[in-house]
């Protein structure tokens, strides 16, 4: 997961330098003062549980979409809050006697609610910093053998985790005109299971970490 924020932040870097020319800080051309903006953003999360160490190994797709708004508090520096759907969880392979090869598949669905600092970094590339707060409103695990069976385990749903996860998210955005291109790494500091249930037992105390790209526009 390292890796892959790395290769990002080098990628945003080139393309930083190379799109100077669209660079913006905060507002637009037509506009002659800071002016707030509010806009739509969705895009793909690459997200995983951990308890000590993020591993790549057990990592999902998902999604995230959502609005934000972005409050300039003076110029090169904004808040913004955000209101998003997203998917996060992991997938765990198997591989015994009794339940044979597989892989569960876990889907845990929150409304996330982050506020974070944007700071431009330059006129058209931002860094993003600021906490996080989620409720989870629906949870679906699928146990995928390797025959091609799918089962969903009815025996766990969003009643059996914490509904509430917290953390801090960090990233950077590229601002082309009104357009918005970023990744954020979203790391999580509540455990999703319940203490003593089965989903203690499968997820072993695990918390988020998720890494988001996306694309926004602003009006």
């Amino acid at each position: 997961m390292k890796r892959i924020m790395c290769a990002a932040l080098l990628s945003a870097a080139f393309l930083t330098a190379g799109n100077s020319v669209f660079a913006q800080e905060q507002k637009t051309g037509a506009e002659s003062s800071l002016t707030p903006k509010f806009g739509i953003k969705g895009g793909l999360n690459l997200t995983n549980m951990y308890v000590k160490d993020v591993s790549d190994e057990n990592m999902k797709v998902g999604w995230n979409a959502g609005v934000f708004a972005k409050l300039p508090v003076t110029q090169g520096f904004s808040i913004q809050p955000e209101l998003l759907y997203t998917n996060k969880g992991a997938k765990e392979t198997y591989n015994n006697f009794i339940e044979g090869k597989g892989e569960y598949r876990f889907n845990l669905n929150y409304v996330e609610l982050p506020v974070l600092a944007v700071f431009n970094v330059v006129k058209n590339f931002n860094i993003q910093v600021g906490p996080y707060a989620s409720y989870l409103v629906g949870a679906n695990i699928k146990d995928l053998k390797d025959d091609g069976t799918i089962n969903n385990i009815t025996d766990l749903k969003a009643d059996n985790f914490n509904r509430f996860d917290w953390g801090v998210a960090g990233g950077f955005g590229i601002d082309i005109s009104n357009f918005t291109l970023g990744a954020r790494y979203n790391y999580g500091f509540k455990e999703i299971d319940k203490s003593g249930s089965l989903s203690g037992e499968l997820t072993k105390d695990s918390k988020n970490s998720a890494i988001s790209l996306y694309i926004g526009i602003g009006f």
